[in-house]
């Protein structure tokens, strides 16, 4: 009677691989899986840097924008130095923005013949929407919808509505969240144009 030895593990040949084995281990769940991880793990970062972000405040250079308006004309803010500039973003959802649109359109009569250009921009409305709004209060100063959500991003807006004042140079005099009116804007207005000698 012969005696079989089995030889260690190590010593023996694996066995060969069948096609099964072969093939990718990843499953379509695991590759779901991969794909939701990455894209959670990127829109917290993004979250985290938007924190990091401030929004432009008095003292502050003014970040560069261009805005299309509704009636097509283009507004850059390097194209504007030596205006003042009020810039106001706003939507039709927004009960503040309604609050503080008869006041900018006050201002827009007031002081567009001392170089003062207010410009509002439209965040997150529908032309339809955002027409409304324009046609409600009879504002004539003008609108631009936010494409691409640019000045959004540009100027971290946190609440609407927001509205920063730009002085010729390009600075921030005066930046309002949540909302502000004829009074708080006339004030600086005419400490700029004070200072300008108009």
């Amino acid at each position: 009677m012969t005696q079989q030895v089995q030889e260690p593990d190590f010593l023996q040949s694996p066995t060969p691989s069948t096609d099964a084995e072969k093939k990718n281990p990843l499953t379509p769940g695991t590759i779901f899986l991969l794909v939701a991880l990455v894209l959670f793990i990127s829109i917290l970062a993004l979250q985290l840097f938007r924190q990091k972000q401030t929004q432009p405040v008095a003292g502050d250079r003014a970040p560069q924008f261009e805005v299309t308006a509704y009636d097509g004309e283009v507004y850059n803010l390097e194209e504007l130095r030596g205006q003042i500039v009020i810039l106001n973003v706003w939507a039709n959802w927004c009960p503040p923005c309604h609050q503080e649109a008869p006041d900018f359109q006050a201002i827009h009569e007031d002081y567009q013949d001392s170089g003062v250009v207010v410009l509002g921009v439209n965040w997150l409305d529908i032309d339809s929407e955002a027409f409304e709004f324009i046609d409600r209060y009879d504002i004539t100063y003008p609108n631009a919808p936010d494409l691409g959500e640019r000045v959004y991003e540009t100027y971290n807006v946190e609440g609407l509505p927001e509205t920063w004042v730009i002085d010729p140079d390009g600075v921030v005099r005066a930046f309002y969240i949540g909302g502000t009116n004829y009074d708080a804007l006339a004030s600086v207005l005419d400490e700029l144009l004070a200072e300008s000698g108009s």
